[in-house]
């Protein structure tokens, strides 16, 4: 008999801080729950670019900005005291090359349909394209709400 158990499967989310973001985080801790997993919220950040420079300001630290951005969306989008494990991670990168690294090993990938930047319009965003064409494993995209739903998609 062996003693070691099993880890629970990983469920990894990409979070950003927006409506789409904050649904896939909510169908991803849902599943958690439902299958015995642990939840792995992905927050990638960048310096901003002006012209295909990277731009540092100075006395504000991205990172830290970024670590709250995932606090107020976790805090937003989920209920206290949820019965699922959720692993927190900052990561510098492109947020596609962050999620497919994150990815490698889990048993899913979930992401919005589409996050900030890009056209609001868009069907699917850039990164969750990417990613959906990209990833080690399966891939579940959440449709956010739209331009005329409120902020839970009613």
């Amino acid at each position: 008999m062996n003693d070691e158990q099993a880890a629970p499967p990983r469920i990894v989310v990409g979070v950003d801080g927006s409506e789409p973001s904050k649904a896939a985080l909510r169908w991803a801790v849902g599943q958690a729950g439902l299958v015995g997993g642990a939840v792995e919220a992905v927050l990638a950040w960048e310096y901003p670019r002006w012209y295909g420079m990277g731009v540092v300001v100075a006395g504000f630290d991205f990172e830290s900005n970024a670590a709250t951005v995932l606090s107020q969306a976790l805090d937003e989008a989920l209920d206290p005291g949820v019965p699922v494990e959720i692993r927190r991670r900052v990561v510098f990168g492109h947020p596609a090359t962050v999620l497919l690294e994150a990815s490698r090993g889990a048993e899913l990938l979930v992401v919005g349909n589409r996050g900030h930047g890009g056209f609001a319009e868009a069907l699917l965003g850039s990164v969750t394209q990417h990613v959906v064409q990209q990833a080690p494993c399966p891939v579940v995209v959440v449709r956010g709400p739209g331009p005329t739903d409120g902020p839970a998609g009613s």
